[in-house]
């Protein structure tokens, strides 16, 4: 019997209530062991496990087998899976040219397999790769194996990754894919012009690494972080895209709450356009990302717990929560 949307949302919504409130996450941050996170994630359904990061690696796998079995179409999924598939090509690009061990490293799930992207590595014949994905494969090769640098080869891969986002989200003709991507694109074109505004960086850099999005003017960009980073600066806070001159106020006060504005507003996205909408793919969307945040947030605690940090600092490294 085939799935309907109908049939998805009407789970989905049941299936939300269980995200953890901000209450559990305060309760959290006051705990004093991990062994007590553990308990307290077992009460609220997670995984039976050891540890914190195997009942979180266990809850991805739970959330992605529950998301097939209600979603009428798991390749509205692709956008979210090509960024796993990006993350291992860099992985494996990596360990396979400096002889690194990655295996532990690598993402799912993804639409192509890590074993085809490491002998696409080590045969050099990157024509056996998705189409988008060849020729900045074969460009971030290059440039890691002639400059060694693999910021250089990252921006490569990196930017053909946005390129296919974007370009996805408009074909699926879902206004919150259009808009979560366009935002999540501008964003990185943003952090890549800030980090290189503050390191030696060439115009073949910038080529490579940013992107052509809604809301941001290329050439200008790069001609504002050749002339340092004050102009650099000085220009952002004039871009009204995005809420730019709020993102720049922040980052000027502190680089970290820049951060965090930028993942609250692709998760406030995702609750004004997903928790609200009732119909179409967007309350799966919405749920997927709403355990994804959850995890970071878990992960941000027992960490800190861990490591005795005092419940106020782990507080401001928290992001908003889809519940």
């Amino acid at each position: 019997m085939s799935l309907s949307y109908e049939f998805s949302i009407g789970s989905v919504r049941a299936r939300e209530n269980r995200l953890l409130k901000k209450a559990d996450l305060e309760q959290l941050m006051n705990m004093k062991s991990e062994a007590d996170i553990v308990t307290f994630l077992k009460d609220k359904g997670y995984p039976d496990r050891e540890s914190t990061a195997q009942m979180l690696d266990a809850s991805r796998d739970d959330m992605w087998t529950y998301i097939r079995s209600v979603a009428p179409d798991i390749n509205i999924f692709e956008p979210f899976f090509l960024q796993n598939d990006i993350h291992n090509f860099k992985t494996i690009l990596k360990g396979v040219m400096f002889k690194k061990s990655y295996e532990g490293l690598l993402l799912s799930p993804n639409t192509v397999d890590p074993e085809l992207i490491k002998k696409t590595v080590e045969t050099r014949k990157f024509d056996k790769l998705p189409q988008w994905l060849r020729e900045p494969a074969a460009k971030g090769y290059e440039l890691l194996a002639h400059t060694k640098d693999a910021r250089l080869s990252d921006g490569a891969v990196d930017r053909a990754l946005l390129e296919r986002l974007i370009a996805l989200s408009k074909a699926s003709r879902s206004h919150f894919l259009e808009e979560y991507f366009n935002t999540f694109a501008f964003y990185a074109n943003i952090k890549t012009a800030l980090r290189a505004s503050r390191a030696k960086i060439t115009m073949e850099f910038l080529e490579a690494s940013l992107c052509e999005c809604e809301g941001f003017d290329k050439d200008k960009t790069k001609k504002m972080i050749m002339s340092g980073f004050d102009r650099l600066i000085k220009y952002l806070e004039t871009v009204s895209s995005y809420d730019c001159r709020t993102a720049i106020r922040l980052y000027k006060e502190k680089p970290s709450e820049f951060e965090r504005f930028v993942d609250n507003k692709l998760m406030k996205l995702a609750r004004e356009m997903c928790r609200l909408s009732n119909e179409g793919p967007e309350p799966l969307f919405g749920f997927y990302i709403g355990c994804e945040y959850e995890r970071k947030a878990v992960n941000i605690i027992s960490n800190g717990v861990r490591t005795n940090t005092a419940p106020e600092i782990i507080r401001e490294r928290m992001r908003e929560t889809y519940g």
